[in-house]
């Protein structure tokens, strides 16, 4: 059965990117996913149809009313889409690879995206009304439609027959760790080249170079995820060998 997200959003039009475009509009002409919008204008009864207000309390901005999303999202449930339904806030823990795989291996995936606006939503919505709040780090963005488009893309790109399985299962975080570097044609630009193993087409060595590759780029950028692989069991006696090679200070068990 195809995943399906309903989005409330007072601008479906930003989701084009993952509508028409790329991997995401290829697995939507598949039937792998479909997507539904909601405006919560449409279910205002007032001549400006509105949807927010000032916020009790006094101070800047406007805030996303309860009712008009509430009425929305009866309207999605009346529709079929029983699913959890998700907010986004910058307070919220951060969306990562393992939770993204948790939602894609849902054989009957129903997602309700909500797509704040303004100053934010109306926390009796929230509190009684959405059943995840999720994050893409600590920063602010204009509206939830590109943290939703983000969330809708990965999801997506993870659904059998999206992408080559190789390819997903070879990707940054897949394994535990950051992927390592990639490299194509020309063998040499600007006079830097191509690493010479991945050239004499030795498989063995070439799995070697990109498994130390990953390592040492994660140990630089993300040390905490070799802090989980480790406590994982997922470091191999020559991945610490070389990790420690790299940092003869590093404490692994």
């Amino acid at each position: 059965m195809a995943a399906r997200f309903d989005v409330i959003t007072l601008f479906p039009e930003i989701f084009t990117a993952v509508k028409d475009f790329g991997i995401t509009s290829r697995a939507k002409k598949r039937g792998l996913w479909n997507v539904h919008f909601w405006n919560p204008r449409d279910v205002t009864t007032d001549l400006h149809r509105t949807v927010d207000d000032r916020p009790f309390g006094g101070g800047p901005g406007m805030v996303m009313m309860a009712e008009p999303l509430f009425q929305t999202l009866q309207c999605i449930r009346a529709s079929g889409n029983n699913g959890r339904v998700i907010a986004f806030a910058p307070s919220a823990a951060h969306l990562t690879d393992a939770r993204v795989r948790e939602f894609s291996s849902c054989e009957d995936l129903q997602l309700v995206l909500i797509c704040g606006r303004y100053e934010g939503i109306d926390e009796r919505f929230l509190s009684t009304c959405v059943d995840e709040l999720i994050s893409l780090g600590d920063f602010v963005l204009s509206g939830a439609e590109l943290a939703a488009c983000a969330l809708i893309d990965a999801i997506v790109r993870q659904l059998p027959g999206a992408i080559k399985d190789l390819s997903a299962s070879d990707e940054s975080f897949s394994t535990g760790f950051l992927d390592a570097p990639h490299y194509t044609r020309p063998e040499e630009w600007h006079d830097m080249r191509v690493p010479d193993v991945l050239l004499t087409g030795h498989h063995a060595n070439i799995a070697r170079w990109s498994r130390e590759e990953s390592l040492r780029f994660t140990l630089q950028t993300r040390p905490d995820l070799i802090k989980i692989a480790d406590s994982s069991g997922l470091l191999s006696k020559a991945d610490k060998a070389y990790l420690r090679r790299l940092d003869p200070k590093i404490v692994l068990s």
